[in-house]
């Protein structure tokens, strides 16, 4: 498993497997977000075992499913709400950690300035340049 810290309080990785989930409540970690929909990984990944594995150790298990290409704003909602609300740090999972890496980004337009938003995901391959624009506009509203 490959956690890519970009805050102290929220990380990101490619997919995980169930028995990774013991690793991450050792690191800390208190709440899990699985930002992949069942469609696109084998039964043993999909939400409700990895919900049973996470719930089973204490975790917090939240799915939010991101579909390449096709992002909402109740993913960017979701997203947001589950980081707030949860008790300690975040991790969330994906086929890659950039969509993990996108909703958390546009989940904190406007409360932490544009440059940290791109950079921070930038330092584990992630580009989200495109999405400066968007990140912008909310930082003037």
């Amino acid at each position: 498993m490959d956690i890519r810290q970009l805050t102290e309080d929220y990380a990101v990785s490619p997919q995980i497997q169930p028995e990774d989930l013991a690793e991450l409540k050792a690191a800390g970690f208190t709440t899990v977000i699985d930002n992949r929909p069942d469609a696109e990984i084998p039964d043993a990944l999909q939400t409700a075992a990895m919900r049973a594995a996470a719930e089973a150790l204490g975790l917090r298990f939240v799915a939010n499913p991101v579909i390449g290409g096709a992002l909402t704003m109740a993913n960017v909602e979701a997203q947001e709400a589950a980081i707030a609300a949860s008790a300690g740090p975040v991790f969330a999972y994906c086929a890659s950690g950039n969509r993990s890496s996108v909703v958390w980004a546009l989940a904190n337009a406007g409360k932490r300035p544009t440059d940290e938003l791109i950079g921070l995901p930038a330092r584990f391959g992630y580009n989200l340049e495109h999405l400066r624009a968007t990140l912008d506009a909310a930082s003037n509203s």
